[in-house]
């Protein structure tokens, strides 16, 4: 009898281990099926009272659900939200997994007490559609989920409310992202451009915001800057709505004025972004802080160390601090060692051409240290310290100095008979123009801050509409006549 009891053990542990493994994932599926339902109220509620934000937090739900999302759940939250038998449910639900009969149940007792939607809103519907794509991504079935965000933009054309807005520009993006993920970015260039027209004469203002970052991620991505320049310019702007649509304008415009040598402009735009951007986006700051530190050494700038040891970005930025260090030396032989340790990093983040431009920055860098230690060297030693590997080293050392002479980088003289430069006296920097300018820069600096601050503070809503009472417009003419009265009392006295 005992003997019995042991070989069954061996063979009940599977099934109470399949059983307790069923039993965990029926209830994480019948509870992001709640979730989803509670969604999907909010999502009514906002609609009938035609309050945007309502949608937006749904939004906002939705993307802390979305790990917990399972092809049961999605699949009955289709038939809780959509009419049965409807072209938008088969449509979906063709793109879902078949699945299990345990799960089925599951979902049937789950669903058994409560009661779908009689009405199918237009907003529920775009917002099934935003949900099967996400999950479709998410389980990495990207060609499925192009078909069905292509499917989406194509019911979305039909469709003018302001409250399907939020769940449209969600859906602009994600159809972008799987044209991406495909590798086929070109093909959605013009329907791209029809949407953003079609949002601009609906006024559409966040629609109009995505799709302008869309179609510059677009051009970009094929390298396409002059083009990108245009729409950017051309494109109407307006105030900000969303700030993660803005930080990303901000890193595009930043790397269409790298790219156009506008350095300064591109300095602003990268470090802006990187200062707005949520503290979680760690990948896209990553990125800013790439390009700024590229941007910056390319202005003549040496970046800090503090940017290259923040927290949760040491390894990533390694490559762009040894890059940082080569060039601070004015070592071209270390520059070139980076360059090519690193080659398949820089050619990743699209940086190679920028670094290939960082060879005459770093000659001048090390031009400038030698000019300062030396008050006369000659051309070949020049040459020598800067390593140059041309066949004419010294005449290319000579119009080194004498290009750097002329744009103001060193303070000094050739002498073309001896072969020499003779390095001048460096005078107090107090006595010029450096630190008003650098006062200045950091003034405007300040000002700009406090100017965001000001147009990003809430007033109550139609505060300026409200009606003046009878006692307080009295009171304001009364002050009004008063003050005209002291005013022309002060004219009197001064003829």
């Amino acid at each position: 009898m005992t003997q019995d009891v042991e070989m069954t053990e061996p063979q009940a542990a599977p099934l109470a281990a399949a059983a307790s493994s069923n039993s965990a994932s029926s209830a994480t599926a019948s509870s992001a099926l709640q979730h989803l339902k509670e969604i999907a109220a909010l999502i009514g509620n906002g609609a009938y009272a035609k309050e945007v934000r309502r949608i937006v937090r749904a939004v906002r739900l939705t993307m802390l659900l979305r790990r917990k999302l399972r092809a049961p759940a999605v699949a009955a939250f289709l038939t809780f939200a959509l009419p049965p038998g409807s072209e938008a449910q088969s449509r979906l639900s063709s793109y879902l997994p078949k699945e299990d009969e345990h799960e089925m149940d599951v979902d049937m007792a789950t669903s058994a007490g409560q009661v779908p939607f009689k009405n199918s809103l237009p907003e529920l519907e775009i917002y099934c559609y935003l949900l099967v794509v996400i999950f479709l991504i998410d389980q990495k079935r990207y060609n499925e989920a192009k078909a069905c965000s292509s499917a989406s933009i194509a019911r979305l054309k039909n469709m003018n409310r302001r409250t399907v807005d939020v769940l449209a520009s969600r859906l602009y993006f994600y159809y972008s992202y799987s044209y991406e993920l495909t590798n086929s970015l070109a093909e959605i260039r013009g329907p791209l451009l029809a949407l953003h027209r079609m949002a601009t004469l609906r006024r559409d203002e966040l629609g109009q915001e995505t799709l302008l970052n869309l179609l510059l991620r677009n051009y970009l991505h094929y390298n396409l800057y002059d083009q990108a320049e245009k729409l950017r310019s051309k494109a109407p702007r307006f105030e900000a709505h969303s700030n993660q649509q803005f930080c990303r304008y901000l890193f595009y415009l930043g790397k269409i004025r790298t790219i156009q040598l506008e350095y300064t402009d591109a300095k602003e735009s990268l470090l802006q972004a990187a200062r707005k951007a949520p503290a979680g986006a760690w990948g896209f700051r990553i990125q800013c802080n790439k390009w700024a530190v590229i941007v910056r050494l390319l202005l003549g700038e040496i970046p800090e160390k503090t940017v290259f040891m923040q927290k949760g970005m040491k390894k990533a930025l390694t490559p762009y601090f040894e890059l940082t260090n080569a060039v601070r030396i004015g070592d071209l032989e270390l520059f070139r060692t980076v360059a090519e340790k690193f080659a398949g990093t820089f050619s990743s983040d699209r940086t190679n051409n920028l670094i290939v431009r960082l060879r005459h920055n770093v000659i001048r860098t090390g031009l400038r240290n030698i000019s300062i230690s030396y008050s006369r060297v000659s051309l070949s030693d020049i040459a020598r310290k800067l390593r140059l590997d041309s066949d004419n080293p010294v005449a290319d050392a000579e119009s080194i100095v004498a290009k750097a002479i002329r744009d103001g980088a060193i303070d000094a003289t050739i002498d073309h008979a001896n072969g020499w430069m003779v390095s001048k006296e460096t005078g107090d920097v107090y006595s010029t123009n450096e630190p008003q300018i650098a006062f200045n820069s950091r003034i405007a600096f300040c000002l700009n801050m406090h100017n965001d601050a000001v147009r990003a503070l809430r007033f109550p809503p139609n505060s300026h509409k409200e009606k003046e009472s009878a006692e307080k417009r009295r009171e304001r003419q009364q002050q009004e006549q008063e003050l005209a009265k002291h005013i022309e009392e002060d004219d009197d006295d001064e003829f």
